[in-house]
């Protein structure tokens, strides 16, 4: 995926978001234990100019995603956050043809692993609550595909082989680490309702299929049951095809990484998209009351109802 050069990174404007492109769905603010540089090694595979890729083999045929066929959930069990993070290595790491390569590979999908399950099961200080959102297909549908997609991120669920083709995480805590900080909500409670979206990835043989707002869509639906009132996702800013996916799904501006902390970490310079969510705690109005009075007196019951059940958890 190419990036800008730093230094040609400056802060966006709300208007700017408006006038974006899409190229690729994949969302490259990643959150996982330091992975190792891709070691290239002298002995290069060989490689025939003469033999075409795999993908040109397939790219006439024209793929048609069953909609009904389609799974979107929290992953539950090991193998679906194990394909989770073999599609995110394969997303976010560009990877020449070397001898040892697909040791590399493994290695760094064991690291993703091991960070992602220790977050999801709350071992990780910082995250109140993390969930693995995947989107899957029947095995059976998709059979003309490279085999590091159809192997590596392959599940069995329900005692059905499925093939995982996009994922991210929700986070529900106050900041992700090195990113920007959201601002809402305000005061009591912030740690409780707001979230971050993070990992967002789709497999690039099903770019432009709407798995990225349908792993959105359900990423909404979880906040929601979590009592989250503000949720947030970090971009890079010269990631327009993400960009595009999070306005067509709600998101709007509310701030950029200033560029010395994007330059000081060596990476594209990012921005912070922003949505509210329908939280029922505050629609409530009842007949003769104040609703401001209605609002103060039901959130005071959200905040027990959600510090009660986060110490259930610890």
């Amino acid at each position: 995926m190419a990036t800008l050069p730093i230094s040609s990174c400056s802060p966006i404007s709300p208007s700017a978001l408006n006038s974006l492109t899409s190229s690729s769905l994949c969302n490259p603010i990643v959150y996982h234990s330091s992975f190792l540089p891709v070691v290239s090694f002298p002995i290069n595979l060989w490689r025939s100019s003469k033999l075409p890729a795999f993908s040109q083999l397939c790219a006439q045929k024209i793929l048609i995603i069953d909609k009904p066929a389609l799974v979107v959930k929290e992953a539950t069990s090991d193998d679906e956050l194990w394909a989770a993070a073999c599609l995110r290595v394969r997303s976010f790491r560009d990877f020449k043809d070397s001898f040892g390569i697909e040791d590399h590979k493994r290695y760094l999908a064991e690291q993703e692993f091991e960070a992602l399950k220790e977050r999801v099961t709350g071992k990780r200080e910082g995250f109140r609550r993390v969930s693995c959102i995947n989107a899957s297909l029947p095995l059976s549908q998709v059979t003309c595909f490279p085999d590091d997609l159809c192997t590596k991120c392959k599940l069995v669920d329900d005692g059905e082989e499925r093939l995982l083709v996009g994922t991210l995480d929700l986070n529900q805590c106050l900041r992700l680490p090195n990113e920007i900080t959201g601002m809402k909500p305000q005061g009591i409670g912030a740690d409780f309702a707001r979230a971050y979206l993070s990992n967002v990835c789709v497999a690039k043989e099903f770019h432009r299929k709407g798995l990225g707002c349908a792993l959105i869509l359900k990423s909404k639906s979880v906040a929601e049951e979590w009592g989250i009132t503000d949720l947030y996702v970090h971009v890079a800013i010269d990631n327009d095809a993400a960009k595009k996916l999070y306005l067509k799904s709600g998101f709007i501006y509310e701030s950029d990484e200033p560029a010395w902390q994007a330059r000081f970490l060596d990476r594209p310079q990012r921005i912070l998209l922003w949505t509210s969510l329908p939280n029922p705690h505050f629609l409530t109005n009842v007949k003769g009351e104040d609703s401001n009075y209605i609002h103060v007196r039901e959130f005071k019951v959200w905040m027990r109802a959600m510090k009660k059940r986060y110490k259930s958890h610890k």
